[in-house]
Protein backbone atom coordinates (compact mmCIF):
# COMPACT_ATOMS: atom_id res chain seq x y z
CA UNK A 1 0.00 0.00 0.00
CA UNK A 2 0.98 3.65 -0.29
CA UNK A 3 2.78 5.69 2.32
CA UNK A 4 1.81 9.17 3.43
CA UNK A 5 4.14 10.70 0.83
CA UNK A 6 2.39 12.37 -2.08
CA UNK A 7 2.30 10.19 -5.22
CA UNK A 8 4.58 10.97 -8.12
CA UNK A 9 2.65 9.03 -10.78
CA UNK A 10 -0.17 10.66 -12.69
CA UNK A 11 -3.63 9.53 -11.59
CA UNK A 12 -6.86 9.43 -13.64
CA UNK A 13 -8.37 12.04 -11.29
CA UNK A 14 -6.54 15.14 -10.08
CA UNK A 15 -7.23 17.64 -7.34
CA UNK A 16 -8.26 20.12 -10.04
CA UNK A 17 -10.88 17.62 -11.26
CA UNK A 18 -12.32 17.38 -7.77
CA UNK A 19 -12.31 21.13 -7.25
CA UNK A 20 -14.07 21.61 -10.58
CA UNK A 21 -16.62 18.96 -9.59
CA UNK A 22 -17.32 20.78 -6.33
CA UNK A 23 -17.85 24.09 -8.12
CA UNK A 24 -20.18 22.28 -10.52
CA UNK A 25 -22.39 20.48 -7.99
CA UNK A 26 -22.25 22.41 -4.73
CA UNK A 27 -25.39 24.47 -5.31
CA UNK A 28 -27.48 21.34 -5.96
CA UNK A 29 -26.43 19.08 -3.09
CA UNK A 30 -26.61 19.40 0.68
CA UNK A 31 -23.49 20.84 2.30
CA UNK A 32 -23.60 18.21 5.04
CA UNK A 33 -22.05 19.11 8.41
CA UNK A 34 -18.73 17.85 9.73
CA UNK A 35 -19.15 17.72 13.51
CA UNK A 36 -17.03 16.54 16.41
CA UNK A 37 -18.33 13.64 18.49
CA UNK A 38 -17.00 14.10 21.99
CA UNK A 39 -18.52 10.87 23.27
CA UNK A 40 -17.17 8.70 20.44
CA UNK A 41 -13.81 10.45 20.78
CA UNK A 42 -13.71 9.48 24.45
CA UNK A 43 -14.63 5.89 23.59
CA UNK A 44 -11.87 5.48 20.99
CA UNK A 45 -9.04 7.72 22.22
CA UNK A 46 -9.07 9.69 18.95
CA UNK A 47 -10.64 13.03 18.08
CA UNK A 48 -13.50 12.06 15.77
CA UNK A 49 -15.20 14.35 13.29
CA UNK A 50 -18.24 12.85 11.56
CA UNK A 51 -19.29 13.84 8.03
CA UNK A 52 -23.07 13.35 7.90
CA UNK A 53 -23.57 12.30 4.28
CA UNK A 54 -26.67 10.43 5.43
CA UNK A 55 -28.32 13.88 5.41
CA UNK A 56 -28.22 14.18 1.61
CA UNK A 57 -31.69 14.24 0.03
CA UNK A 58 -31.41 10.57 -0.99
CA UNK A 59 -29.51 9.83 2.26
CA UNK A 60 -26.17 8.99 0.64
CA UNK A 61 -23.06 10.57 -0.87
CA UNK A 62 -23.69 8.84 -4.22
CA UNK A 63 -25.56 11.92 -5.44
CA UNK A 64 -22.26 13.75 -5.82
CA UNK A 65 -20.68 11.52 -8.44
CA UNK A 66 -23.95 10.99 -10.28
CA UNK A 67 -24.62 14.71 -10.54
CA UNK A 68 -21.07 15.55 -11.60
CA UNK A 69 -21.41 13.04 -14.43
CA UNK A 70 -24.85 14.27 -15.53
CA UNK A 71 -23.70 17.89 -15.69
CA UNK A 72 -20.88 16.98 -18.09
CA UNK A 73 -23.05 15.18 -20.64
CA UNK A 74 -23.71 16.75 -24.02
CA UNK A 75 -27.22 17.97 -24.79
CA UNK A 76 -27.59 15.06 -27.19
CA UNK A 77 -26.58 12.52 -24.53
CA UNK A 78 -28.95 14.11 -22.02
CA UNK A 79 -31.80 13.85 -24.48
CA UNK A 80 -31.15 10.13 -25.10
CA UNK A 81 -30.96 9.44 -21.37
CA UNK A 82 -28.77 7.60 -18.87
CA UNK A 83 -28.78 4.06 -17.54
CA UNK A 84 -27.28 2.34 -14.50
CA UNK A 85 -27.36 -1.01 -12.77
CA UNK A 86 -27.96 -0.66 -9.04
CA UNK A 87 -30.31 -1.71 -6.29
CA UNK A 88 -28.99 0.82 -3.84
CA UNK A 89 -27.87 4.38 -3.26
CA UNK A 90 -26.40 4.92 -6.74
CA UNK A 91 -29.80 4.20 -8.30
CA UNK A 92 -31.57 6.76 -6.18
CA UNK A 93 -28.88 9.42 -6.49
CA UNK A 94 -28.78 9.14 -10.26
CA UNK A 95 -32.57 8.95 -10.60
CA UNK A 96 -33.14 11.99 -8.38
CA UNK A 97 -30.72 14.32 -10.15
CA UNK A 98 -31.58 13.05 -13.64
CA UNK A 99 -35.23 13.79 -12.95
CA UNK A 100 -34.36 17.23 -11.59
CA UNK A 101 -32.37 18.01 -14.74
CA UNK A 102 -34.96 16.56 -17.14
CA UNK A 103 -32.74 13.66 -18.22
CA UNK A 104 -34.52 10.31 -18.77
CA UNK A 105 -33.07 7.64 -16.46
CA UNK A 106 -33.36 3.87 -16.60
CA UNK A 107 -32.22 1.74 -13.67
CA UNK A 108 -31.76 -2.02 -14.06
CA UNK A 109 -32.25 -3.94 -10.82
CA UNK A 110 -32.19 -7.68 -10.00
CA UNK A 111 -35.65 -9.24 -9.86
CA UNK A 112 -35.24 -9.96 -6.13
CA UNK A 113 -34.71 -6.29 -5.23
CA UNK A 114 -36.95 -5.34 -2.27
CA UNK A 115 -40.12 -3.61 -3.44
CA UNK A 116 -39.42 -0.55 -1.28
CA UNK A 117 -36.21 0.15 -3.25
CA UNK A 118 -38.01 -0.21 -6.56
CA UNK A 119 -40.78 2.15 -5.42
CA UNK A 120 -38.27 4.70 -4.07
CA UNK A 121 -36.33 4.73 -7.33
CA UNK A 122 -39.49 5.03 -9.43
CA UNK A 123 -40.56 7.83 -7.09
CA UNK A 124 -37.53 9.81 -8.29
CA UNK A 125 -38.83 9.58 -11.85
CA UNK A 126 -36.70 6.70 -13.15
CA UNK A 127 -37.85 3.77 -15.28
CA UNK A 128 -36.99 0.57 -13.38
CA UNK A 129 -36.21 -2.60 -15.34
CA UNK A 130 -36.08 -5.81 -13.30
CA UNK A 131 -33.72 -8.37 -14.84
CA UNK A 132 -31.84 -11.40 -13.53
CA UNK A 133 -31.36 -12.73 -10.03
CA UNK A 134 -27.95 -11.15 -9.41
CA UNK A 135 -26.30 -7.77 -9.76
CA UNK A 136 -24.00 -9.18 -12.45
CA UNK A 137 -27.01 -10.19 -14.55
CA UNK A 138 -28.61 -6.75 -14.07
CA UNK A 139 -25.32 -5.06 -14.97
CA UNK A 140 -24.93 -7.11 -18.15
CA UNK A 141 -28.49 -6.29 -19.22
CA UNK A 142 -27.91 -2.58 -18.58
CA UNK A 143 -24.91 -2.65 -20.93
CA UNK A 144 -27.03 -4.35 -23.57
CA UNK A 145 -29.71 -1.65 -23.28
CA UNK A 146 -26.99 1.01 -23.39
CA UNK A 147 -25.80 -0.30 -26.76
CA UNK A 148 -29.29 -0.84 -28.17
CA UNK A 149 -30.81 2.49 -27.20
CA UNK A 150 -27.87 4.87 -27.11
CA UNK A 151 -28.06 5.54 -23.38
CA UNK A 152 -25.06 6.81 -21.42
CA UNK A 153 -24.04 4.28 -18.79
CA UNK A 154 -23.22 5.86 -15.44
CA UNK A 155 -20.96 3.52 -13.49
CA UNK A 156 -21.36 3.52 -9.70
CA UNK A 157 -17.62 3.90 -9.08
CA UNK A 158 -15.24 3.12 -11.98
CA UNK A 159 -15.52 6.45 -13.81
CA UNK A 160 -13.30 9.52 -13.42
CA UNK A 161 -16.30 11.87 -13.32
CA UNK A 162 -17.94 9.83 -10.56
CA UNK A 163 -14.69 9.59 -8.59
CA UNK A 164 -14.18 13.36 -8.81
CA UNK A 165 -17.71 13.96 -7.58
CA UNK A 166 -17.28 11.66 -4.61
CA UNK A 167 -14.01 13.38 -3.73
CA UNK A 168 -15.93 16.58 -2.97
CA UNK A 169 -16.77 15.00 0.40
CA UNK A 170 -13.13 15.51 1.41
CA UNK A 171 -13.05 19.06 0.02
CA UNK A 172 -15.82 20.02 2.43
CA UNK A 173 -14.39 18.09 5.40
CA UNK A 174 -11.00 19.77 5.15
CA UNK A 175 -12.55 23.19 4.65
CA UNK A 176 -14.57 22.68 7.83
CA UNK A 177 -11.81 21.01 9.88
CA UNK A 178 -8.35 21.78 8.44
CA UNK A 179 -6.63 19.92 11.29
CA UNK A 180 -7.80 16.45 10.23
CA UNK A 181 -4.75 14.19 9.91
CA UNK A 182 -6.52 10.92 9.06
CA UNK A 183 -9.51 9.98 6.91
CA UNK A 184 -11.35 6.71 7.53
CA UNK A 185 -13.45 5.80 4.50
CA UNK A 186 -15.65 2.79 3.62
CA UNK A 187 -14.63 0.90 0.47
CA UNK A 188 -17.03 -0.88 -1.87
CA UNK A 189 -16.01 -0.36 -5.46
CA UNK A 190 -13.53 2.29 -4.38
CA UNK A 191 -14.96 5.48 -5.89
CA UNK A 192 -15.37 7.39 -2.64
CA UNK A 193 -11.94 6.63 -1.19
CA UNK A 194 -10.22 7.28 -4.55
CA UNK A 195 -11.75 10.74 -4.76
CA UNK A 196 -11.13 11.58 -1.13
CA UNK A 197 -7.54 10.31 -1.25
CA UNK A 198 -6.92 12.58 -4.24
CA UNK A 199 -7.92 15.57 -2.11
CA UNK A 200 -5.96 14.39 0.93
CA UNK A 201 -2.73 13.97 -1.04
CA UNK A 202 -3.03 17.58 -2.23
CA UNK A 203 -3.40 18.95 1.32
CA UNK A 204 -0.76 21.16 2.93
CA UNK A 205 -0.02 18.55 5.61
CA UNK A 206 0.23 14.74 5.69
CA UNK A 207 -3.14 12.99 5.96
CA UNK A 208 -3.26 9.23 6.46
CA UNK A 209 -5.97 7.46 4.47
CA UNK A 210 -7.47 4.26 5.84
CA UNK A 211 -10.08 2.26 3.97
CA UNK A 212 -12.59 -0.06 5.61
CA UNK A 213 -14.20 -3.18 4.17
CA UNK A 214 -16.50 -5.79 5.68
CA UNK A 215 -14.69 -9.04 6.53
CA UNK A 216 -17.18 -10.88 4.32
CA UNK A 217 -16.31 -8.78 1.25
CA UNK A 218 -12.56 -7.96 1.30
CA UNK A 219 -12.39 -7.39 -2.47
CA UNK A 220 -10.16 -4.30 -2.55
CA UNK A 221 -8.00 -5.79 0.21
CA UNK A 222 -7.52 -8.87 -2.00
CA UNK A 223 -6.82 -6.80 -5.09
CA UNK A 224 -4.19 -4.57 -3.51
CA UNK A 225 -2.54 -7.14 -1.23
CA UNK A 226 -2.58 -10.18 -3.48
CA UNK A 227 -4.72 -12.25 -1.11
CA UNK A 228 -7.59 -14.52 -2.11
CA UNK A 229 -10.08 -14.39 0.74
CA UNK A 230 -13.69 -15.25 -0.19
CA UNK A 231 -16.19 -12.47 -0.94
CA UNK A 232 -19.61 -13.76 0.05
CA UNK A 233 -22.19 -13.73 2.80
CA UNK A 234 -25.02 -11.70 4.29
CA UNK A 235 -23.29 -8.56 5.50
CA UNK A 236 -24.98 -5.68 7.25
CA UNK A 237 -22.81 -3.42 5.08
CA UNK A 238 -24.57 -4.28 1.82
CA UNK A 239 -23.61 -0.90 0.36
CA UNK A 240 -19.94 -1.96 0.25
CA UNK A 241 -20.54 -5.66 -0.51
CA UNK A 242 -18.70 -5.55 -3.85
CA UNK A 243 -17.09 -8.70 -5.22
CA UNK A 244 -14.99 -6.95 -7.89
CA UNK A 245 -13.62 -3.44 -7.29
CA UNK A 246 -13.07 -1.11 -10.21
CA UNK A 247 -10.05 -1.13 -12.50
CA UNK A 248 -9.52 2.62 -12.21
CA UNK A 249 -10.23 2.72 -8.49
CA UNK A 250 -7.94 -0.23 -7.75
CA UNK A 251 -5.04 1.60 -9.35
CA UNK A 252 -5.80 4.74 -7.36
CA UNK A 253 -6.22 2.90 -4.07
CA UNK A 254 -2.94 1.06 -4.64
CA UNK A 255 -1.14 4.38 -5.11
CA UNK A 256 -2.92 6.65 -2.63
CA UNK A 257 -4.34 4.68 0.30
CA UNK A 258 -2.20 3.81 3.31
CA UNK A 259 -4.11 0.90 4.79
CA UNK A 260 -7.28 -1.18 4.58
CA UNK A 261 -8.95 -2.48 7.74
CA UNK A 262 -11.49 -5.33 7.74
CA UNK A 263 -14.41 -5.22 10.19
CA UNK A 264 -16.65 -7.95 11.58
CA UNK A 265 -20.44 -8.03 11.44
CA UNK A 266 -20.57 -7.62 15.20
CA UNK A 267 -18.48 -4.44 14.99
CA UNK A 268 -20.76 -3.07 12.27
CA UNK A 269 -23.84 -3.76 14.41
CA UNK A 270 -22.25 -2.05 17.41
CA UNK A 271 -21.36 1.02 15.32
CA UNK A 272 -24.86 1.38 13.84
CA UNK A 273 -26.35 1.15 17.34
CA UNK A 274 -23.90 3.62 18.89
CA UNK A 275 -24.47 6.21 16.18
CA UNK A 276 -28.19 6.09 16.82
CA UNK A 277 -27.85 6.16 20.60
CA UNK A 278 -25.08 8.76 20.85
CA UNK A 279 -25.42 10.92 17.75
CA UNK A 280 -29.18 10.35 17.24
CA UNK A 281 -28.52 9.61 13.56
CA UNK A 282 -29.62 6.65 11.44
CA UNK A 283 -26.76 5.12 9.45
CA UNK A 284 -26.73 2.01 7.27
CA UNK A 285 -24.15 -0.72 7.77
CA UNK A 286 -21.76 0.64 5.13
CA UNK A 287 -22.08 4.12 6.61
CA UNK A 288 -21.04 2.83 10.03
CA UNK A 289 -17.99 0.95 8.76
CA UNK A 290 -15.51 3.71 9.61
CA UNK A 291 -16.61 3.91 13.22
CA UNK A 292 -16.69 0.11 13.41
CA UNK A 293 -13.02 0.00 12.41
CA UNK A 294 -12.09 2.56 15.06
CA UNK A 295 -13.99 0.77 17.82
CA UNK A 296 -12.36 -2.57 16.96
CA UNK A 297 -8.81 -1.17 16.53
CA UNK A 298 -8.54 1.65 19.07
CA UNK A 299 -4.75 1.56 19.30
CA UNK A 300 -4.52 2.05 15.51
CA UNK A 301 -6.31 5.41 15.70
CA UNK A 302 -5.51 6.71 19.20
CA UNK A 303 -4.32 10.30 19.33
CA UNK A 304 -5.29 11.08 15.73
CA UNK A 305 -7.72 13.75 14.51
CA UNK A 306 -9.92 11.55 12.35
CA UNK A 307 -12.53 12.37 9.73
CA UNK A 308 -15.11 9.60 9.44
CA UNK A 309 -17.63 9.54 6.59
CA UNK A 310 -21.16 8.40 7.46
CA UNK A 311 -21.71 7.67 3.80
CA UNK A 312 -25.35 6.57 3.87
CA UNK A 313 -28.46 6.18 5.98
CA UNK A 314 -30.66 3.85 3.94
CA UNK A 315 -31.32 0.90 6.22
CA UNK A 316 -34.47 -1.19 6.40
CA UNK A 317 -36.39 -0.29 9.55
CA UNK A 318 -36.96 -3.92 10.56
CA UNK A 319 -33.25 -4.65 10.14
CA UNK A 320 -32.41 -1.57 12.20
CA UNK A 321 -34.76 -2.77 14.96
CA UNK A 322 -33.03 -6.16 14.98
CA UNK A 323 -29.60 -4.54 15.20
CA UNK A 324 -30.67 -2.37 18.15
CA UNK A 325 -32.25 -5.28 20.02
CA UNK A 326 -29.21 -7.49 19.44
CA UNK A 327 -26.99 -4.73 20.80
CA UNK A 328 -29.18 -4.48 23.90
CA UNK A 329 -28.82 -8.23 24.37
CA UNK A 330 -25.04 -8.15 24.02
CA UNK A 331 -24.80 -5.32 26.55
CA UNK A 332 -26.90 -7.28 29.07
CA UNK A 333 -29.90 -4.97 28.95
CA UNK A 334 -32.03 -7.64 27.30
CA UNK A 335 -31.62 -11.31 28.14
CA UNK A 336 -33.21 -14.67 27.54
CA UNK A 337 -32.82 -17.15 30.40
CA UNK A 338 -33.65 -20.86 30.31
CA UNK A 339 -34.68 -22.07 33.75
CA UNK A 340 -35.47 -25.65 34.78
CA UNK A 341 -38.62 -25.96 36.90
CA UNK A 342 -40.70 -28.74 38.41
CA UNK A 343 -44.13 -29.05 36.79
CA UNK A 344 -46.22 -28.29 39.86
CA UNK A 345 -48.45 -25.48 41.20
CA UNK A 346 -46.59 -22.39 42.37
CA UNK A 347 -43.41 -23.09 40.39
CA UNK A 348 -43.82 -20.07 38.11
CA UNK A 349 -44.93 -17.85 40.99
CA UNK A 350 -41.85 -18.74 43.05
CA UNK A 351 -39.36 -18.02 40.30
CA UNK A 352 -41.16 -14.79 39.34
CA UNK A 353 -40.74 -13.54 42.92
CA UNK A 354 -36.98 -13.54 42.42
CA UNK A 355 -37.33 -11.37 39.31
CA UNK A 356 -39.51 -9.00 41.34
CA UNK A 357 -37.02 -8.88 44.22
CA UNK A 358 -34.20 -8.03 41.82
CA UNK A 359 -36.39 -5.43 40.03
CA UNK A 360 -36.04 -7.15 36.66
CA UNK A 361 -38.84 -6.62 34.15
CA UNK A 362 -40.22 -9.82 32.54
CA UNK A 363 -41.09 -9.25 28.87
CA UNK A 364 -42.06 -12.71 27.68
CA UNK A 365 -42.49 -16.26 29.01
CA UNK A 366 -42.48 -19.60 27.17
CA UNK A 367 -43.03 -23.02 28.81
CA UNK A 368 -41.72 -26.15 27.11
CA UNK A 369 -43.01 -29.51 28.36
CA UNK A 370 -42.98 -31.65 25.21
CA UNK A 371 -39.92 -30.83 23.12
CA UNK A 372 -37.36 -31.21 25.89
CA UNK A 373 -35.03 -33.89 27.20
CA UNK A 374 -36.10 -33.19 30.79
CA UNK A 375 -38.01 -35.85 32.75
CA UNK A 376 -41.79 -35.88 32.29
CA UNK A 377 -42.32 -34.03 35.58
CA UNK A 378 -39.93 -31.27 34.60
CA UNK A 379 -40.32 -28.29 32.31
CA UNK A 380 -38.15 -25.68 30.67
CA UNK A 381 -39.08 -22.03 31.13
CA UNK A 382 -37.65 -19.40 28.77
CA UNK A 383 -37.81 -15.89 30.24
CA UNK A 384 -37.07 -12.81 28.15
CA UNK A 385 -36.32 -9.96 30.51
CA UNK A 386 -35.03 -6.39 30.70
CA UNK A 387 -32.26 -5.27 33.06
CA UNK A 388 -30.36 -2.03 33.61
CA UNK A 389 -26.97 -3.37 32.56
CA UNK A 390 -24.71 -6.44 32.65
CA UNK A 391 -24.05 -6.09 36.40
CA UNK A 392 -27.80 -6.07 37.09
CA UNK A 393 -28.20 -9.23 34.97
CA UNK A 394 -25.36 -10.91 36.84
CA UNK A 395 -27.10 -10.17 40.15
CA UNK A 396 -30.27 -11.82 38.86
CA UNK A 397 -28.36 -14.93 37.75
CA UNK A 398 -26.68 -15.16 41.16
CA UNK A 399 -30.03 -14.84 42.95
CA UNK A 400 -31.57 -17.62 40.85
CA UNK A 401 -28.62 -19.94 41.40
CA UNK A 402 -28.63 -19.17 45.15
CA UNK A 403 -32.28 -20.26 45.18
CA UNK A 404 -31.16 -23.61 43.68
CA UNK A 405 -32.52 -23.01 40.18
CA UNK A 406 -30.68 -24.46 37.20
CA UNK A 407 -30.42 -21.46 34.84
CA UNK A 408 -28.72 -20.91 31.48
CA UNK A 409 -28.17 -17.58 29.70
CA UNK A 410 -28.97 -17.86 25.97
CA UNK A 411 -26.10 -15.93 24.38
CA UNK A 412 -26.00 -14.26 20.98
CA UNK A 413 -23.34 -15.30 18.50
Amino acid sequence: MATAAKPTTTQPVTIDDVRAAHARIRDSIVRTPTLISRTLSALTGATIYLKFENLQFTAAYKERGALNTLLQLSDEAKARGVIAASAGNHAQGLAYHANRLGVPATIVMPTNTPTVKVVQTEGHGATVVLHGNTFDAAYAHARVLEAERGYTFVHPFDDARVIAGQGTVAIEMLEDVPGIDMLVVPIGGGGLISGMATVARAADHPIEIVGVEAELFPSMYNRTRGTDMPCAGDTLAEGIAVKEPGVVTSRMVEALVDDIVLVSERSLEEAVSLLLQIEKTVVEGAGAAGLAAMLANKERFAGKTVGVVLCGGNIDTRLLANVLLRDLARSGRLARLRIRLQDQPGALYNVARIFDQERVNILELAHQRIFTNLPAKGLSLDVECETRDRAHLDRLLTALETAAYEVKLIELA
